[in-house]
């Protein structure tokens, strides 16, 4: 749980709190963690939520000195092959409209934008929209 909430805090200028990530745990989300060869700890981690058809990634963080480096990608990929073996098919996500490299990373492997949420995420000067993704399994 430490490093999980870590990991958040690192990739993150508004990270999850540690009761927020400890409830994912009770509500039986798919927790995955990502590790390199030769590191320590693990370097990448997603929530998965699966209710009955749909999927829906709540959250996938990339340590910030190792993105760019197609972490995020192959994470994104594992999620949508668990998410087909668990029978959804559709799933779903939340990014922020300023995060471009997610936008583009999301887009390359397939999601569409179908929806925003107006002031969804914090800022320093507020709230920022997020851009709803999908995608058809």
């Amino acid at each position: 749980m430490d490093a999980v909430c870590e990991l958040e805090a690192r990739a993150y200028e508004f990270p999850w709190s540690r009761s927020v990530i400890s409830g994912c745990r009770s509500v039986q989300y798919r927790i995955w963690l990502g590790e390199l060869v030769g590191q320590l700890r693990h370097v990448s981690q997603a929530f998965l939520s699966i209710t009955l058809d749909e999927a829906h990634i709540l959250n996938l963080a990339v340590e910030p000195n190792l993105q760019d480096r197609g972490l995020g990608s192959q994470m994104l990929r594992y999620l949508v092959e668990d998410a087909r073996g668990q029978g959804a098919r559709q799933i779903f996500l939340e990014v922020r409209e300023s995060n471009e490299p997610a936008i583009q990373m999301y887009l390359n492997q397939g999601f569409n934008e179908i929806g925003r949420r107006r002031q969804y995420y914090p800022t320093k000067d507020g709230r920022e929209d997020a851009l709803i993704l999908g995608m058809e399994l």
